[in-house]
């Protein structure tokens, strides 16, 4: 029986190319671009002090389409290209015709495809770091770290962990969705740039309220839903792994928010919203690494850890050891894909002859081989430490080199003032600190006049 025509192989679908699984990646790396700009814009922009708004959404703004230019110039061949070394692939521009429309190294669709997804997934990652540096950094040297640490750090874990040429994919370790390669690595970026940068204003750190709750959890609505491409499209393929890792990214991230409030409300005696969303984030964080290789009871055992584990870290430990509060709950991901993989799961995932390698020491223990599954724990803590190491030293390197040209911290004065001093602008502008609307005579789109307003007469006038 033929096919439909509609169906049947041409020029613009070549018969390696599968049209279900193109038509899903790019939805997948949409909703992962989602995550960012809005989401990240509008959760940055809104959790900060209304001083800060501009300049906090603006900055995940700006690392979107930097990263964006660095990853189609070299990025995606350093990442996923020809082997240079062990860690890294060949510099090269990702724009010719002749590779993007080849078929990728992973799927059934276009490099194209493959291209966009990597890119919103490196530019997430550099948007994360951001997130630590709110309130503080000099906007002149963010615009040099972003593309810095996209080339030299970014680049060396997204090739050693998921280039099929990585020393660390060929000692297997799991990442399925990158625990390690995004969350891990903007953990510890993150906080090592901040040390470098230097801690808030004193007012900052004394008071930091949100200035708009509403629009904070409207970003994190934005970041959970956008999760489904990130943990959805890593098999690259519309897949039975797709849908599992799916579901378990929301039962994890349910879980974990639950957990948190449910502590919360124990502990200090009202369920916050703030808290929610840092139930939330750990949670989705956690299960990253393990959505498509783990059963969904292990999913919501993840949930109840990334839930508790985190919340004494940053609730009860912040003052006596801060560094937890940046990386435990990506950690605690990473070991526990290495005791929940279920090596069934891992065959659907990773479709490779050897998928008997990928094996969790629960199952392990179960079947009699916990040789491998200790291996499998080693593999996992050897990749942890690469990537704490690796992101230490670059992000420390990348900042000592700014601080030789730009300030990496802003002047005084532009901290104690905040986004009218940086930018000239404020998220706030419109009637703020008693200032009177002033109509514009002329409509600034169409250029076309308007009715002038009355002035405005103030009491003393009346």
């Amino acid at each position: 029986m033929e096919l439909p025509s509609n169906l049947l192989p041409n020029e613009a679908s070549p018969e390696w190319m599968n049209r279900a699984d193109n038509a899903w990646q790019l939805t997948a790396a949409t909703l992962v671009g989602m995550q960012s700009i809005p989401g990240l814009v509008i959760l940055y922009g809104s959790m900060v002090k209304k001083k800060w708004a501009v300049n906090s959404a603006f900055m995940a703004l700006y690392a979107f389409a930097a990263v964006i230019i660095c990853w189609v110039g070299w990025g995606y061949r350093m990442s996923f290209g020809e082997k240079l070394v062990f860690f890294l692939g060949k510099p090269g521009v990702a724009l010719d015709a002749d590779l993007l429309l080849g078929q990728a190294f992973l799927g059934m669709f276009p490099t194209a495809t493959m291209v966009f997804f990597q890119l919103v997934f490196a530019a997430i990652t550099v948007i994360l770091i951001g997130g630590a540096l709110l309130g503080r950094m000099n906007f002149g040297a963010w615009m040099l770290f972003v593309p810095l640490w996209l080339t030299f750090s970014y680049t060396i874990g997204a090739y050693s962990v998921w280039c099929p040429d990585g020393w660390l994919a060929k000692l297997g370790v799991i990442d399925f969705a990158g625990g390690y390669v995004i969350h891990l690595s903007s953990g510890v970026a993150g906080f090592t740039a901040a040390y470098w940068v230097g801690p808030r204003a004193s007012g900052d750190r004394e008071s930091f309220p949100p200035n708009n709750m509403i629009l904070m959890l409207g970003g994190a609505g934005l970041l959970w839903m956008g999760w489904s491409g990130f943990n959805g499209g890593a098999p690259a393929v519309a897949s039975l792994d797709a849908s599992l890792a799916v579901l378990n990214t929301h039962v994890c991230a349910a879980t974990s928010l639950m957990t948190w409030l449910i502590l919360d409300t124990i502990f200090f005696g009202k369920p916050r919203v703030f808290g929610a969303i840092q139930g939330m984030i750990t949670g989705l964080v956690c299960i990253t690494p393990a959505a498509g290789v783990v059963q969904g009871w292990a999913a919501m055992l993840m949930g109840v850890f990334s839930g508790s584990i985190p919340w004494y870290t940053m609730m009860v430990l912040h003052n006596k050891l801060k560094f937890l509060t940046q990386v435990d709950d990506t950690i605690l991901g990473g070991i526990l894909t290495g005791f929940f993989a279920m090596p069934k799961l891992c065959r659907l995932s990773y479709m490779v002859p050897d998928w008997e390698k990928y094996i969790g020491l629960a199952y392990a223990l179960q079947e009699d081989r916990t040789s491998e599954g200790l291996r499998q724990m080693g593999i996992q803590l050897v990749g942890i430490l690469f990537i704490v190491c690796l992101n230490i030293v670059m992000t420390s390197f990348i900042c000592l080199l700014i601080r030789t040209l730009v300030p990496l911290r802003l002047a005084e004065d532009e901290l104690q003032i905040g986004d009218d001093a940086v930018h000239g602008e404020e998220g706030y502008a419109l009637w703020g600190d008693g200032e009177i609307f002033e109509n514009s005579k002329n409509n600034s789109v169409f250029d076309m006049e308007e009715f002038v307003s009355v002035p405005s007469k103030s009491l003393d006038d009346v």
